[in-house]
């Protein structure tokens, strides 16, 4: 019977000590999901910034003149979509 009890003892101690790692992990997985969460919202700002500085890069170029053909052609293809998705915009909110 000693053996018995002793043995149904050991597994609770075990099935407690896997409750307690369980919650530990639990706790460390949502933390490292918040802070991958944090990660990726820096990472996307960070990218924004970048397409907004190339964006005032591509404008200075153009009123500085050194902006080879193709490259004003794009220019040119950017603000006519912007404009369209401005119309766009000014259409919606007119309904």
């Amino acid at each position: 019977m000693r053996t018995v009890e002793s043995t149904l003892k050991r597994i609770q101690e075990k099935i407690q000590q896997l409750a307690r790692r369980s919650q530990s992990m639990q706790q460390e997985n949502n933390r490292l999901r918040k802070t991958a969460a944090e990660s990726e919202e820096k990472l996307k700002r960070a990218q924004e910034q970048i397409q907004e500085l190339r964006t005032q890069i591509d404008v200075l170029k153009l009123n500085a003149g050194e902006l080879a053909t193709a490259d004003k052609k794009e220019i040119e293809k950017k603000i006519n979509a912007y404009l369209k998705e401005i119309d766009r915009c000014i259409a919606l909110l007119g309904e």
